[in-house]
Parts: C-alpha cells; structure tokens; sequence
C-alpha cells in the first residue's frame, strides 16, 4: 500500500518586488523607530542593538549552513561576536582586531570536542562566519565611537552623524534599486543569482545613493559635495555587489 507524498506549501509570488512589502514596510519601521531612539537619547543602547542583529545574524546562517552538513558552534560564535562589538566600541580597532583573532583561536579550540570527522570544513565554515558577521559588524560599532564612547548621543556627535550617514545612504540604495527595478526593470544583472535584480534597478540605486552622498556630507557631516557622491557611488557598487554575494550564499 502507498501513501500519497504531502504536497510542498506553496510560494508566496510577492509579484516584480521580489518580497512582501508589508513585512519589509512594518520590520523597517519599528527597526528604524528603536536605532532612532538609541542614538538620540542614549547611543550606547544602539550597540545593543548592534549586538542582538549579531546574534539573529549567526542563527540564521548556522540554520543555512546546515544545508550543506556545516555545524556552526554557535554559542562562542555568539558570544565572541558580542565581545568583538563591545570591544570595538569602547577600546576602537587594535582591540577588535584582537578580539577576533581570540574568539576564531576560541572557535577552533571548541570544535575539538566535536572529534576529527567534519573539523576542517566547520572550522572553515566558523572562521568566515566570524568574519563575515560579527567582524564586518563590529565597523558599525567604530563608527559610533568616533565621537566618544562616553557621549550621550544626539543629532550633533560627530559618531551618531555618521551612523545616520551610514544608514541613510545604504536606504537610499535599497529604494532606489527597488524603485528604478520595478518600475523600468527590463534586463537582469545576474539572472542565475538573483533573478529580481535589474541593470536599470541599478542605475536607480547609483542615482539616490550619489543625491543622498551628497546632501548628507554637505549638510550633515559639513563636508564637500564631490566626498558625498562618491560615497554614493562606492556604496552602490558594494551594496550591489554585497548583495549578490549573498543571495549566492543563500542559494547554495
């Protein structure tokens, strides 16, 4: 006797925007509302923040990693993470450096225990993670300090306007590649990685990152204008580029 195969849930289409912008519109908003909030009245609670999007982060990628028969040791990737953000708050960049180099040494020593079967490839697996999460993570945290780690916070420390910078531009990227992809989206970029992903979403997300390079260094950071579009640029490019790298990770 058979027993009929349960069939799969089926996929959401959330149409040419590629996700379901209710979601996407509600997390932002409440995500934005606390970074807000945290760099106003006391910016050391934004490392928290920082911390905790840590944490998400390396969950997430040891549930992927799993796929492919990679085990994360998530727990002293989780903890060094979080040190490696603190660290670099408080004690800057020789600090972070560090840090990272500890808690990979941390990473490997804690596999041992785990035996010889799989360790080179998790331990491979656990130093990029390292890197790609809570290192890269941890510049967020080097750009608050710039105006003083003991700082209040506040729309005029220097560490909070370039955040604000940060955050802003990299919005601009995302609207501008979703707006400019959706609307004349016609030729894909890279098809096979990210088949969403348009020339002309692109060219969207190059125009508001240069606007928005410029009117934030101008008016917020009080640098020149040419400093701001190229920041622009640089951060389509990378932003682009970063995103692509990842939606092959998560496809592998």
């Amino acid at each position: 006797m058979t027993h009929p195969t349960p069939a799969a849930a089926p996929q959401k289409d959330h149409g040419r925007a590629g996700r379901d912008l209710k979601a996407a519109f509600a997390s932002a908003f409440v995500l934005l509302g606390a970074i807000a909030a945290s760099l106003v009245f006391w910016k050391t609670a934004f490392m928290l923040i920082v911390a905790a999007a840590v944490v998400v982060a390396i969950w997430e990628l040891a549930r992927g990693f799993r796929a492919k028969d990679i085990d994360l040791p998530e727990q002293p990737l989780m903890i060094g993470g979080v040190v490696m953000v603190a660290v670099a708050y408080f004690w800057g960049a020789p600090a972070l450096v560090t840090a990272t180099a500890v808690t990979a040494l941390g990473v490997m020593l804690w596999l041992l225990r785990r035996g010889i079967d799989g360790y080179v490839k998790n331990a491979t697996a656990s130093v990029f993670a390292l890197v790609y999460v809570p290192f890269l993570g941890s510049f967020v945290a080097l750009l608050l300090a710039e105006g003083g780690a003991l700082d209040r916070g506040g729309i005029d420390d220097a560490g909070v306007q370039a955040i604000l910078t940060f955050i802003l531009v990299t919005i601009a990227s995302d609207t501008g590649g979703y707006t400019a992809g959706v609307l004349f989206g016609r030729h894909p970029m890279a098809p096979v990685i990210s088949p969403k992903k348009s020339w002309e979403g692109f060219a969207g997300s190059v125009l508001f990152t240069a606007a928005a390079g410029w009117g934030l260094v101008v008016w917020l950071l009080d640098g020149d204008w040419w400093v701001g579009v190229l920041l622009g640029l640089v951060t389509a490019v990378m932003a682009t580029l970063g995103d692509l790298c990842e939606s092959v990770i998560k496809r592998d």
